[in-house]
């Protein structure tokens, strides 16, 4: 190696977040919209549950860092979030019909993750048509890195990486590294 060390540190995120008063109002507003949330939630400033905040579930010590937008973009469309997940900076979920989020999961900064698409056929303006939508499912201890665009209809199982700035167009299987776009398989977690 070049001169360069590598060390691994605690993961110290819980140490550094921790609920306080302005949390707990944040909390409070967004319950009194109708949204879900559980115990010692973290909401960072600056996030917003948008559109149908009643279609929002997230579980106990979940962290929304600065800037995350949560949209179920209709009355039937869903978003959950699972226990101790934490949501990085300026990410969105925009769900047509549903987004899970599993337990344990790390979503890094700027994450795109919207279930559905636009349709394109040539003969009608695309803004006149309307549009397609997938469940998107990600199970429990995945990490999402920094920039990663999630699509319709993708499964994402259990104890998966997908690299940052990655496109996750189809299902990952159990404990993949992905990296690209689109996403192809790197490496197994060992």
């Amino acid at each position: 190696m070049s001169g360069h060390t590598k060390i691994i540190l605690k993961n110290r995120l819980r140490d550094h977040h921790k609920p306080n008063f302005i949390n707990t109002i944040r909390k409070l507003i967004n319950v009194r919209k109708g949204s879900s949330v559980g115990s010692d939630v973290i909401i960072d400033k600056n996030v917003e549950i948008l559109r149908f905040p009643r279609n929002v579930s997230i579980g106990n010590e979940v962290i929304l860092k600065e800037g995350v937008k949560i949209c179920p973009a209709n009355a039937k469309a869903r978003i959950s979030i699972g226990d101790r997940t934490t949501v990085g900076y300026h990410t969105m979920l925009f769900a047509s019909k549903n987004i899970v989020v599993g337990n344990d999961c790390m979503i890094a900064p700027f994450a795109y993750i919207v279930d559905s698409n636009h349709l394109t056929k040539k003969d009608i303006p695309m803004n006149n048509q309307g549009i397609e939508a997938s469940d998107i499912i990600i199970d429990d201890d995945v990490w999402v890195g920094t920039g990663a665009k999630i699509l319709p209809g993708v499964k994402i199982n259990e104890g998966s990486v997908i690299a940052a700035g990655s496109v996750v167009n189809s299902d990952i299987p159990r404990y993949t590294i992905v990296a690209g776009s689109p996403a192809k398989e790197i490496g197994k977690r060992t």
